[in-house]
């Protein structure tokens, strides 16, 4: 049944944070080993629930090694998109290597204690601005205010993994929301995704609040601009933060989003990615 589901026509929504995994392939050291999880596996789950696009999103596991990810946009280009990971001593072959098959940004980790920071960013800068690249930011709400200070430098578009880190016990007062809204103000997306990282367990009600504060700052920013909100949703499968056999149900990590929105709104946010890796 899923080689089936892969040969239909892709459904038109998106889910802009997936991570795929060769077990064969050596890891970074002080890294976990994952399990196997190719390309074909999530697309025929995601295509069951309406979603035909993904976005692959460079695992730390693997640091500046994107050849596993690589492999899996070049089994149907045109497809699906990704986002690596690169250090400033990438070659402008490869980066256009990288374009040609779907690649379009770059993620720094300012999270995991062997993630790659963002010591590059000013160096690779100029690149990423000729290729049209955003940088993705796994971060916490803490690192806010450093982020907004590197995209004023640098002007470069900004895709905030995970809520922003603002996590389910974030008070309502931090500096951290107004943070945001500058961003947001820039033209930053959020992503909508890895709830289980941002202290909530499911169903995630916990998040509730921050979810509908989010979606009122990205609309107000929008409406500035006279566009939708710049949001989009990520399943984050297959949930590393998991044990192989407890994994969320696809669907589990999608309800938020419908209780936060509604229908309607949900369905934008799901299909918000054609807009944002074009």
């Amino acid at each position: 049944m899923g080689q089936g589901l892969v040969n239909e026509a892709p459904a038109s929504a998106w889910d802009a944070h997936v991570h795929v995994f060769d077990a064969a392939r050596p890891v970074a050291p002080g890294h976990y080993q994952p399990v196997h999880r190719p390309l074909e596996a999530i697309e025929a789950l995601a295509q069951a629930h309406g979603v035909g696009h993904l976005v692959l999103v460079q695992p730390s596991v693997y640091a500046c090694d994107n050849e596993v990810l690589l492999q899996a946009l070049a089994r149907e280009p045109g497809r699906h998109r990704a986002v690596v990971v690169v250090d400033a001593g990438v070659s402008d072959a490869e980066l256009a290597r990288m374009q040609a098959l779907g690649v379009r940004g770059v993620r720094f980790n300012l999270v995991s204690p062997v993630g790659n920071g963002a010591a590059d960013l000013l160096a690779l800068a100029p690149r990423l601005h000729a290729l049209g690249w955003h940088v993705q930011w796994y971060a916490r709400s803490t690192d806010l205010p450093s982020i907004l200070d590197w995209h004023r430098r640098t002007g470069l578009p900004c895709v905030l993994d995970h809520l922003a880190g603002l996590h389910a016990a974030l008070a309502g007062d931090d500096p951290a929301w107004a943070c945001l809204g500058d961003l947001l103000a820039l033209g930053a997306w959020v992503k909508w995704s890895g709830w289980y990282r941002l202290g909530a367990e499911a169903p995630y009600t916990a998040l509730q609040p921050a979810l509908q504060r989010v979606a009122t700052l990205a609309t107000q920013a929008g409406e500035r601009r006279g566009e939708a909100p710049r949001l989009v949703w990520g399943s984050d499968w297959p949930h590393t933060a998991f044990t192989p056999d407890a994994l969320p149900a696809y669907d589990s990590v999608w309800q938020p989003v419908l209780q936060a929105l509604g229908p309607q709104a949900a369905l934008a946010v799901r299909e918000a990615g054609a807009r944002l890796y074009a």
